[in-house]
């Protein structure tokens, strides 16, 4: 009868304060984003002002249930040192992942952008549209391919030309689609070199160096524009082909 009702209102600020901080990240992070805020820091910045409000209402809370001020402020000051203590010691021993957010990595068989990472997956957008959860634990077992790491990556290209087709002219025209597109780099330089002689046809390789950023955008303009200019130049791309040789041998006298 004496405390009862302090302490039912101090429940009610409690509960009432817990669904409100859940609100908090859903019209935090648009915001932080639309003042365009890094990823990164968006997901730190939400996370400190929950803890913050977190500490707000459960000693406000506390306070209102009777407790005094003093008493809840070393109840925070225990907590956060056993925390930050659970953290130093074993934060070494928790695997790092092998990339942020942000970062387009190929993991578990799925190449996109990271969207978020938490203790148990991590949450990739693919270039086509899907959403996909990845346990942590299937990532670190994983090779894992991150395109961030190196601001610059190469384009390997293979193109299969007739043995009829002008080799020389085949690699000048490749050379100067190289020369005129500002997305290749001039170091490391360009090479066209020739990497087989098949069966149907002469391998011809190119491999310039573009910027990460530019890497596919590139790649499909440089196949588009080199059987463009092949056609134009009269250069024929090969296909997979046999030659069958027949012959003829007279019939012997009597056979039938």
């Amino acid at each position: 009868m004496l405390y009862g009702q302090d302490i039912f209102q101090g429940l009610v600020i409690l509960v009432a304060g817990l669904l409100l901080i859940k609100l908090v990240p859903r019209y935090l992070k648009p915001l932080l984003l639309g003042l365009r805020v890094k990823e990164t820091w968006v997901s730190v910045i939400t996370n400190a002002v929950y803890v913050l409000l977190l500490a707000l209402v459960i000693s406000a809370a506390f306070h209102h249930a009777g407790m005094k001020g003093i008493v809840i402020m070393r109840i925070l000051g225990a907590v956060s040192i056993a925390l930050v203590g659970l953290i130093v010691i074993f934060r070494p021993l928790v695997p790092t992942l092998p990339f942020k957010v942000g970062n387009t990595v190929k993991a578990g068989g799925v190449l996109g952008k990271v969207e978020a990472t938490t203790i148990l997956n991590t949450r990739i957008k693919s270039f086509d549209g899907r959403t996909v959860f990845i346990p942590n634990r299937i990532i670190l077992n994983d090779v894992i391919e991150n395109y961030h790491f190196t601001p610059s990556r190469q384009i390997r290209l293979v193109v299969g030309i007739s043995y009829d087709s002008d080799l020389l002219k085949a690699k000048k025209i490749i050379s100067e689609i190289f020369a005129r597109d500002p997305r290749v780099m001039d170091s490391p330089a360009a090479r066209i070199f020739v990497l087989n002689l098949t069966d149907s046809c002469v391998e011809i390789a190119a491999r310039p160096w573009v910027k990460n950023v530019d890497f596919w955008r590139a790649r499909c303009d440089f196949l588009e524009v080199i059987k463009l200019r092949f056609d134009q130049e009269g250069i024929t791309i090969a296909f997979q082909q046999r030659d069958v040789h027949i012959y003829n041998e007279l019939a012997e006298p009597g056979d039938s």
